[in-house]
């Protein structure tokens, strides 16, 4: 991972900067407020609210909303560059992408009670808190030119200013503090949530430090806070290295567009990627649940990681969906004429004949089209696999003597995995319920099995009377 330097101060375009002075005003009825800046919360301290022309003020492309898609831009056409008219038209793009449903409804909040919270700027006018808004007073003003002609703003320091310009660092951890307030805004998709906690982390911001931001967390004690930092890197961070070895594999590296496509498909193979990781990946590679629960060899890890990568691919079965294989895919492979027809999987070639990945002009397609082609071409060998190993199971699992069925009720019981501390605070009440309902169905087996063996004894002294008469 490549540390930013996160003492850097931000530069500022100083020409930006001196129009952004010349054209502020306070606006007919002149305003502060307190930003989450620094400690300026903590102590009170208050900052103008100006009034900026909105086409003076820019995007900015390190936006955890978007990270994805700038990202996957930046790998296949380049550097964004901020300052350019270009850049600042791909990033309202990607934004109006982003949550087409959240965007509508701002527009009409914006349009009944217009721009309730300032956004937070840079002194040459770069927005950290309030991109969405600048797209949505842009969009109003192309239908009405009287509106979104302004927009409210507060200014963070430039150089001559007490404190100076904001390091960034600071930038990432204004960032972080407003994207917990999500009040009227559109919710981060998980995926492009991910990315932004990774980020966070290049700069210099720990799980922990930016936890410590979210209020949610403010009450827990050091023991349940470690937990969620656990759980924020579990349910983030290592989906999200499962997603980089997977573009790697294909040779995308940095393609997050394959993944999850904007409209219409938020979250793309995210879940799919959370669940391979939960009940694939840890599955496999913790040595005693490799041996003991799913009875395969070490060798067999990366066979298994390729089928798994491939189904994600693949992403529509009939009747099933991509995460819920992914959650029953290592019990499947604990039954050795299912795993035979699962292992078929990985004979499945990744590349695409030469000739499939060219259009009739001979360009090469791109890499959601190949997706495309390559699941039509096995769609048909992927289904016929996944059902006869789902059909063999069902057949096995028919079979399965009462014996068999206790043996494994009780592995779950004692899986390591089974962690009491897992469970919050809300799910006490019906982890009790459950364990209640435990304990009765084992007392009622248990008096079941007494009455069985009574009468199975019985039997066999009957038996023997009337053998000796």
């Amino acid at each position: 991972m490549t540390n930013i330097d996160k003492s850097k101060v931000r530069e500022i375009i100083d020409d930006f900067a001196l129009e952004i002075a010349r054209a502020k005003t306070t606006g007919a009825k002149p305003q502060k407020t307190v930003i989450n800046f620094r400690n300026e919360r903590i102590n009170g301290i208050e900052r103008e609210v100006y009034e900026v022309p909105t086409d003076l003020l820019r995007y900015r492309k390190d936006n955890g909303r978007i990270r994805a898609d700038v990202i996957s831009y930046e790998k296949e056409y380049g550097v964004l560059d901020e300052n350019s008219q270009e850049t600042q038209n791909e990033i309202r793009k990607m934004l109006e992408r982003n949550d087409p449903e959240k965007n509508d409804e701002l527009e009409r909040a914006i349009m009944h009670d217009g721009q309730l919270d300032p956004a937070i700027i840079t002194c040459d006018g770069f927005l950290i808190n309030g991109n969405r808004r600048k797209m949505i007073l842009e969009r109003i003003n192309r239908k009405d030119p009287t509106k979104g002609r302004f927009m409210k703003v507060v200014l963070l320091p430039g150089k001559s200013d007490p404190g100076g310009p904001p390091t960034i660092k600071e930038i990432e951890v204004i960032e972080n503090r407003y994207q917990h307030q999500s009040e009227g805004k559109a919710e981060y998709t998980k995926f492009n949530k991910a990315l932004s906690i990774k980020r966070k982390i290049e700069i210099g911001m720990s799980i922990t430090e930016q936890l410590k931001d979210d209020p949610i967390y403010t009450d827990l004690d050091n023991r349940e806070f470690m937990k969620e930092v656990k759980r924020v890197d579990e349910e983030y961070l290592q989906p999200l290295i499962c997603i980089d070895r997977y573009l790697e594999i294909l040779g995308r590296e940095g393609l997050y567009n394959t993944i999850a496509a904007g409209t219409g498909d938020r979250e793309g193979r995210w879940q799919a990627f959370l669940d391979y990781y939960k009940y694939v990946y840890k599955k496999i590679t913790d040595e005693k649940q490799r041996l003991d629960n799913i009875h395969i060899k070490e060798s067999e890890i990366g066979k298994i990681q390729d089928i798994a990568y491939k189904i994600i691919r693949q992403r529509e079965f009939k009747g099933i969906k991509v995460h819920q294989i992914m959650r029953n895919l290592t019990k499947w492979i604990k039954y050795p004429e299912a795993k035979k027809e699962l292992y078929e999987i990985a004979k499945i070639p990744n590349e695409l004949d030469n000739k499939e990945i060219h259009d009739k002009d001979g360009k090469e397609v791109d890499e959601s089209v190949k997706d495309k082609i390559w699941v039509n071409k096995y769609r048909t060998t992927f289904h016929r696999q996944i059902n006869n190993a789902i059909r063999i199971v069902n057949q096995e699992k028919e079979t399965e003597t009462p014996l068999e069925l206790l043996e494994a009720a009780l592995k779950k019981l004692e899986d390591e995995e089974l962690v009491i501390e897992a469970i919050s605070r809300t799910e006490i009440p019906k982890t009790k319920s459950l364990l209640r309902r435990i304990r009765e169905a084992i007392d009622d087996l248990d008096h079941a099995l007494y009455e069985y063996e009574k009468d199975a004894l019985s039997g066999a002294s009957f038996l023997r009377c009337v053998f000796y008469r």
